[in-house]
């Protein structure tokens, strides 16, 4: 059962959130629902971070791995094939989400068990009912505007 459907960020999205998340060489990065991959390659490729995506659909999840080896980021980027509310966060430094309210609020409980102190977790558009954002961001467009939330465990 999908938590959302598939809208992908848009690139320079994905870049404000890696950047807004202070994403740092050798931290360990979780984007649930991974989608295409684009939050987990540019982690790899341009912050130097480890990467672990989750994607329960089937073709974007082989698309995504794919991508991984296209690019010969099988060393630092991982890609699990399943249900997001199923992964272990332990190793997390920093979480992405691009989720509905309501699928944020069903993996709220996981990361509020999973995660250690200081990871930051970075939503797009959507906030996670009854936590506090350290900061907030709005990323206009033409014809659109994105809301950012940076939370820090």
């Amino acid at each position: 059962m999908s938590l959302a459907p598939f809208v992908p960020s848009p690139q320079n999205v994905v870049t404000s959130m890696l950047q807004f998340a202070e994403l740092k060489r050798g931290e360990t990065l979780f984007d649930l629902g991974c989608g295409d991959g684009r939050i987990i390659l540019e982690a790899a490729q341009k912050f130097g971070a480890k990467a672990v995506g989750v994607e329960l659909d089937e073709g974007r999840y082989k698309g995504c791995v794919e991508k991984v080896k296209e690019n010969h980021l099988e060393n630092i980027v991982e890609v699990i094939r399943g249900n997001l509310l199923d992964v272990d966060l332990k190793r997390a430094d920093v979480v992405t989400l691009y989720l509905l309210t309501s699928a944020n609020d069903r993996v709220r409980p996981n990361l509020e068990r999973d995660l250690k102190k200081g990871t930051r977790v970075v939503s797009h558009d959507f906030p996670i009912t009854g936590w506090t954002p350290k900061k907030t961001k709005e990323i206009k467009e033409d014809w659109n505007s994105h809301t950012l939330y940076l939370y820090e465990v």
